[in-house]
């Protein structure tokens, strides 16, 4: 292949792929599936994700005008420094838009997947099981990701029956923080963990003797602080600070600890529910009967 511009590279991958080997085809996908891991990898990696042996890995960059695997990534390197996209990891300048909505679409199965594979069961016990229990379960967030996801779990817990609040702002709460007890629970969500109003309220929750149930990153000083962490790691997200990845994630925890606290408060949970939605049905805003305006 005569070598041109590194920003070359991924477009021969693409457009060569139905001349290449079946085995190099596997390659190539591979590397367009996900340009940034195929940058960090190593042969046995790739291979590994390819579903074919090392030194195949070798002949293919060497197809690809390359001297080998060192080389391929040096140019994929420039490709991607130069090209890449600022939307999302795995997209790359040319994909259409059916190859766009795979790559998306995989990155979220992968986010979930990859949090099955990491999330620890005895955590999630001990957070559901002091939930069910707690005299009140207040939920932090802020900024619009996190907020969301304090809304959420607060109407979660108080369709279950529990006295619950979201709070957003960080005056809020400290007020909240400083009225707990050694009965309440802080459920602190922040996929940053890093800002200081939140780990203010904390502190106070914290030193008030409640205890702090966060979803966070590893390392974070919310996660230093939590008594119960939920941790979430998903790649860095180009476009958004929380990105699509990341409130999966979050949203999936709170599914879980809805389903586990449920199950363990039992039947008056299950009362609370039927509750909750007979009277929806009855008197909730869906269940309005909207005009109908005129046609022009």
């Amino acid at each position: 292949m005569p070598r041109g511009p590194a920003s070359d590279l991924i477009v021969a991958m693409r457009e060569r792929a139905a001349t290449l080997s079946l085995a190099h085809q596997q390659v190539a996908a591979a590397m367009l599936e996900d340009p940034e891991f195929a940058l960090h990898a190593n042969v046995d990696a790739l291979a590994r994700r390819a579903n074919v042996s090392p030194p195949t890995i070798t002949r293919f960059c060497r197809a690809l005008g390359c001297s080998g695997l060192r080389e391929f990534k040096l140019r994929l390197a420039q490709n991607l420094a130069v090209g890449k996209s600022m939307l999302h990891r795995a997209v790359v300048p040319g994909d259409d838009m059916q190859t766009v909505t795979h790559k998306v679409l995989q990155s979220a199965v992968s986010a979930l997947a990859n949090l099955e594979r990491h999330v620890v069961p005895q955590e999630l016990e001990r957070a559901a099981a002091r939930i069910a229990k707690a005299r009140r379960v207040d939920c932090y967030g802020v900024g619009n990701v996190s907020m969301f996801m304090a809304s959420d779990a607060q109407a979660r817990f108080a369709r279950l029956g529990i006295t619950s609040g979201a709070y957003f702002d960080g005056h809020l709460q400290l007020i909240s923080a400083a009225t707990m007890n050694r009965s309440d629970v802080v459920l602190a969500i922040s996929y940053v963990g890093r800002l200081r109003s939140l780990i203010n309220a904390v502190e106070v929750a914290k030193e008030q003797g409640a205890m702090i149930v966060a979803i966070t990153q590893l390392n974070t000083p919310l996660a230093k602080l939590t008594d119960i962490l939920l941790p979430v790691e998903v790649p860095v997200d180009h476009a958004m600070r929380v990105g699509t990845e990341a409130y999966l994630a979050q949203l999936a925890y709170l599914e879980i600890l809805m389903v586990g606290v449920g199950l363990r408060r039992g039947p008056a949970a299950f009362r609370q529910l039927k509750r909750v939605r007979q009277v929806l049905k009855e008197r909730g805003s869906e269940n309005e009967i909207h005009p109908v305006l005129p046609s022009a």
